[in-house]
């Protein structure tokens, strides 16, 4: 996806519709969705290799252009002539995100984008130490793509890693770690939980596992903190106390942080904890960024000493 960004600032209403008047001030474009999991998985000193689809347009262009100059491989991008490229445009006036444009389209991948994509998954796979799912709804992952390539990456021995939306929220069978927010969880599993509610949180999670035989489970809560159950070991950890901006891209820093710590084979608390602190410390910026390497480690050495 392009990320988009408007800012701007308020002086008057509008004499149209009680609504505000943007003075724009600055327009931006960065790279968004599954390409934001990216920037974190290189902010903290990892290779991503992104696969995915994006339309032959002129945000298209843009996003291909993004990736050059942050340096990374366009190898895996599928570019499609039946869809648009996904773009979120945010307006932000006075360091408040007032309103966010969505222009998209999430009709399921056909045939032949199908084809191309798992095209590009076989080709590099190999090359891969831990594979990520991040998956927004819009089509572009559909169940036959992620058992394909799930069964390639446990073949090769490669993690597999979730980030899941509702509609194939049941079809990640057998990955290394699934991970769903508390919004994603109820509505996946359609049943109602309350965060505060440890035990309901646990059965859910148990319940979950158990569908998709996955080595592991680990559901965000937001202020409750984080919850991970993975093989032998069951952790739940609260969240920080923090001045908190902006939640967007919170959950992409998150599964970026858990993948590279299942890739090093990492016990499920280290995972939780260093997941855990990287979704709080974006929290505090506005608008979607990148994990800061040299924060999470100096958040996790006083964490460690405490």
């Amino acid at each position: 996806m392009l990320d988009s960004y408007i800012w701007g600032s308020v002086e008057r209403i509008s004499p149209e519709a009680p609504v505000p008047i943007i003075n724009v001030k600055k327009k931006d474009f960065r790279l968004g969705g599954a390409a934001n999991v990216a920037l974190n998985l290189s902010s903290l000193g990892a290779t991503p290799i992104l696969c995915a689809l994006i339309g032959d347009d002129d945000d298209g262009k843009r996003l291909l252009k993004r990736m050059e100059e942050r340096g990374m491989s366009k190898e895996g991008i599928v570019v499609s002539k039946e869809r648009p490229t996904t773009v979120k445009t945010r307006v932000i006036a006075s360091h408040q995100h007032v309103v966010r444009i969505d222009e998209e389209s999430d009709q399921e991948a056909n045939a032949i984008e199908e084809k191309a994509i798992m095209d590009k998954v076989i080709k590099l796979l190999p090359q891969c130490q831990v594979v990520i799912f991040e998956d927004y709804d819009k089509g572009a992952i559909n169940p036959s793509i992620i058992d394909k390539t799930v069964t390639l990456a446990i073949k090769q021995t490669i993690p597999t890693i979730v980030d899941p939306k509702k509609r194939n929220f049941l079809a990640y069978k057998n990955v290394t770690l699934f991970k769903p927010n508390l919004k994603e969880l109820r509505e996946g599993m359609k049943i109602e939980i309350t965060a505060s509610n440890q035990k309901q949180v646990e059965q859910a999670t148990s319940t979950l596992k158990e569908k998709l035989q996955a080595q592991g489970v680990m559901v965000t809560l937001s202020e409750h903190g984080i919850y991970i159950d993975l093989e032998n070991q069951k952790v739940k950890l609260p969240a920080h106390q923090r001045e908190i901006a902006d939640v967007s891209g919170a959950g992409d820093t998150v599964v970026s942080v858990a993948a590279l710590c299942a890739a090093l084979k990492l016990d499920a608390k280290t995972i939780a904890s260093l997941s855990n602190l990287a979704g709080g410390l974006v929290c505090q910026h506005v608008g979607v960024v990148p994990i800061d390497k040299n924060e999470l480690m100096k958040e996790a050495l006083k964490e460690l000493s405490t």
